[in-house]
């Protein structure tokens, strides 16, 4: 299983429209991923109400994990959406 460590870059973290940015580029990925906050358990990556409930704040950081022939690009395109603040950025 691939996985990438992020610090979230969003001024607000990961609630409201960076989590909605986020879900939806993991449900679009083709591949089932994974967040997780700390040693947290992990929650699917294209659940907002998942995503929302990590409670994940500016400068946190988050593991993303996938599995599969696609993981490591999946993994690398969503690290770098969670490495902008996406409150600022069109995504």
């Amino acid at each position: 299983m691939a996985q990438r460590t992020v610090v979230i870059a969003s001024r607000i973290g990961l609630h409201a429209r960076p989590a909605a940015v986020f879900a939806k580029a993991a449900a679009a990925a083709g591949t089932p991923v994974t967040i997780r906050k700390d040693d947290g358990a992990p929650v699917p990556a294209a659940s907002i109400l998942s995503v929302l409930a990590l409670g994940v704040n500016c400068g946190d950081e988050v593991t993303i994990e996938a599995d599969g022939d696609q993981a490591d690009g999946v993994l690398d395109d969503l690290a770098a959406l969670l490495a902008r603040d996406l409150d600022a950025d069109p995504a």
